[in-house]
């Protein structure tokens, strides 16, 4: 008889699991035991912050109601000199937005968002004052993600946007005078194109915006007329907080070229249009949550032109699905 076959056979050992299966074990039970105050996410969060009617990435629609109010407190004239409002002349503008947005199923980085504004304005000058509105200009917008903040270290989120605005609100020459305060829109079509880069850095989100929009040409008493290509770049900076709250700052600056009568530009019409704004989102749940904050138009000789100056404050009220 062999030896070996004498032998008594041995209990199997125990094997020492590889370090990065502990490692993995361990991170699962981590995630299932996270407080739910975790530090949200800088491209959800964040984003809401600067766009309202924005889908964070989780979310497959939502409706919002925004309110807006703003008072006039000056105007930049035709040399971009700021001047005040003069005694016994003021101008108070409100608003309210109802807005819904959709990621369509068949392409999920592309989500449309319908606009449908009521405007009111409060105007009083040379003794009188008067009080009047109506539905606004309606704006259909969409946005494609061709790459997502936050994904790769080196490429920056890269979305490209695009809309377009219907004359349905009240235009300037239908309105009523001596003040016109039923004036709701531009009485012309507009559409834009534009395109957003973004990127995260642990909580914070960068984000720039460059847009460019074209009125169409319209005939007003016989005359056509039509305003410049109006160009706006928009650079906001949101920090997201523990359980996805974020505030974010914000400036945008729009330019528009001189308009035109029957064809020909009219010297010294182009305008220039800077804002400022400190924004915020509060969540009450995973679908509700609020956002918004002030805005205001910087009172400074050179920035404006051919423009009112505001003290505006916004507050959206947002309910989404996911």
């Amino acid at each position: 008889m062999f030896p070996e076959a004498t032998k008594k056979r041995r209990a199997p050992r125990f094997v020492r699991p590889p370090f990065h299966s502990l490692k993995l074990v361990f991170s699962v039970l981590v995630v299932l035991v996270a407080p739910r105050t975790a530090w949200g996410q800088a491209c959800c969060a964040g984003a809401g912050a600067v766009t309202p009617g924005r889908l964070a990435l989780h979310e497959d629609a939502l409706v919002g109601l925004q309110l807006r109010a703003a008072h006039v407190f000056g105007s930049f004239d035709g040399r971009a000199r700021y001047v005040p409002s003069s005694v016994g002349v003021s101008e108070q503008n409100f608003g309210q937005d109802l807005m819904a947005s959709v990621r369509l199923p068949f392409a999920s980085r592309l989500q449309v968002t319908g606009l449908v504004p009521f405007v009111e304005t409060r105007r009083a000058a040379g003794g009188a004052s008067d009080f009047g509105g109506g539905l606004g200009d309606v704006n259909l917008s969409a946005r494609y993600d061709f790459f997502l903040a936050g994904r790769a270290r080196y490429v920056p989120g890269v979305a490209l946007l695009a809309g377009v605005t219907f004359p349905t609100g009240t235009s300037p020459e239908s309105a009523s005078p001596p003040l016109a305060v039923d004036a709701t829109g531009t009485g012309a079509f507009q559409g834009n194109v534009g395109l957003a880069v973004e990127q995260t850095f642990g909580p914070w989100l960068v984000t720039a915006y460059g847009l460019v929009a074209k009125r169409a040409t319209r005939t007003i008493h016989e005359t056509t007329s039509s305003l410049g290509a109006q160009w706006t770049a928009l650079l906001a900076v949101a920090y997201t907080l523990p359980g996805d709250y974020a505030v974010a700052v914000s400036a945008s600056y729009t330019v528009e070229g001189d308009a035109e009568l029957d064809g020909v530009p009219v010297p010294g019409s182009s305008r220039r249009i800077p804002s400022v704004g400190l924004f915020g989102v509060v969540p009450f749940s995973d679908s509700f949550r609020l956002q918004g904050g002030p805005s205001f138009t910087p009172p400074l000789d050179h920035l404006g032109k051919n423009q009112i100056a505001t003290a505006a404050l916004a507050v959206t009220a947002v309910y989404a699905w996911y």
